[in-house]
């Protein structure tokens, strides 16, 4: 069954320029009112179209577009905070937010001036991408003709565009190649096909289907999004002043799901605070949980790894933009995997404070189906079913790092 039940609405341009603070300070009032909205977004399967809509008036689906392009140029940094602060506040929509919104950055750095152009001409770009390779394509005259269905779009829902792949037969090769690609929102339709799924119901995942569409040859590009070698000429470096628009894409792609989980378990901290303080405990003396010895170890035990897992996402995007500005020879293989490794610690250390700590001693009446701290351990528990982390960074990842690392040969770094 498909549905088109969530057509962008007109892009309005917003008014002035917009600051970090300021980015943040919209993001925390947005989520302030995510908290209350967790079930109908579940329900729904994705974002109400008001909250989509004070996103738009609010500049964050502009974040990393380019001022060249009308965009708030404002860097991973903000973006990286915005996306904890939604996240915070509901964790299904921070998913959606980031996985539509950060793909700008992507685009901005691949693509030529002709491509960006075009992509970005509506100013707000919300863009929801998969890197597995699926479809068909097939070549005509100035480009190709896509079929297929590409599933987990996350951010799909109010998109105006969409970013995917799929495997191609060139002229003289021997074997098909994969191919990424970019299709405008009237190209494809929008499967009813998500919110049955363990968590993150209402993260907007759903698949999207092409049917003979045609993308033209200036909005492909050769080769997997996660093998991008940075170290090469990227388009984005020299159309754009902001060094970020040459940085590694893998990296800044797997950082992401650190940042959503920082996100999430602060959420989950919250809703336990506000347990301690309206709750005693359930065994003598009865005392307000605030007072119990043993809920202020939990509390501060949980704290302690979440701020832990913040501050190494955040020091971790503050090193993607530093490596982005030294330049492309900087950007190796092995930096960026010690950087996406950093993620994946952030993604432990806050399952570890929800799932260890919180969730356990939250109360059975504090984790029924639709309470917070039982939204929260689904919606991370679906995180860990991402390929990136349950499959790449799981494993992969060190032995990739072991191989860059010493195969080098200066061993001193």
């Amino acid at each position: 069954m498909t549905s088109t039940r969530s057509e962008p609405g007109p892009v309005r341009t917003p008014a002035g320029e917009l600051t970090p603070a300021q980015a943040v300070e919209r993001a925390e009032a947005i989520a302030a009112e995510l908290v209350g909205r967790q079930a109908e977004t579940e329900r729904r399967t994705y974002y109400a179209p008001d909250i989509h809509d004070r996103f738009v008036d609010a500049g964050l689906y502009r974040l990393l577009v380019p001022r060249r392009y009308g965009g708030h140029e404002l860097g991973a940094d903000t973006f990286a905070r915005v996306c904890m602060a939604i996240a915070r506040g509901c964790p299904s929509s921070g998913w959606m937010y980031l996985f539509g919104a950060a793909h700008a950055l992507v685009v901005a750095t691949l693509f030529d001036e002709r491509a960006q152009r075009e992509l970005f001409a509506g100013g707000d770009f919300v863009c929801p991408a998969t890197v597995a390779p699926s479809g068909s394509a097939t070549r005509v005259d100035g480009g190709w003709r896509l079929n297929g269905t590409w599933r987990y779009c996350s951010g799909s829902p109010y998109a105006t565009h969409f970013l995917g792949h799929t495997m191609v037969q060139r002229d003289g090769a021997a074997e098909p190649t994969p191919m990424m690609f970019v299709l405008p929102r009237e190209s494809w339709r929008l499967e009813d096909d998500w919110g049955a799924q363990l968590g993150l119901r209402g993260s907007g995942s759903h698949g999207i289907t092409v049917v003979d569409a045609h993308v033209p040859d200036h909005l492909t590009y050769d080769g997997l999004l996660a093998q991008v070698d940075p170290t090469g000429d990227l388009p984005g470096r020299a159309l754009h002043a902001g060094p970020e628009y040459g940085g590694g894409p893998l990296s800044f792609m797997l950082l992401e799901l650190g940042i959503l989980a920082v996100g999430m378990a602060r959420g989950a901290l919250d809703a336990y605070e506000e347990l301690m303080r309206a709750r005693t405990t359930s065994f003598w003396p009865i005392v307000p949980r605030t007072e119990d010895p043993d809920y202020q170890f939990r509390y501060g035990e949980a704290a302690g790894m979440i701020a832990a897992g913040e501050a190494a996402v955040l020091d971790a995007v503050r090193q993607w933009h530093e490596l982005s500005a030294r330049g492309p020879a900087a950007i190796t293989r092995e930096r960026e995997l010690r950087l996406a490794l950093i993620g994946r610690e952030a993604v432990r250390l806050c399952w570890r404070a929800v799932e260890g700590q919180l969730f356990p001693t939250a109360g059975s009446s504090s984790v029924r189906s639709g309470e917070r701290i039982e939204r929260v351990w689904r919606d991370m528990s679906m995180l860990h079913s991402h390929a990136g982390l349950g499959t790449f960074l799981a494993g992969m990842a060190n032995r990739e790092l072991a191989q860059a690392h010493f195969s080098r040969s200066d061993p001193k770094e």
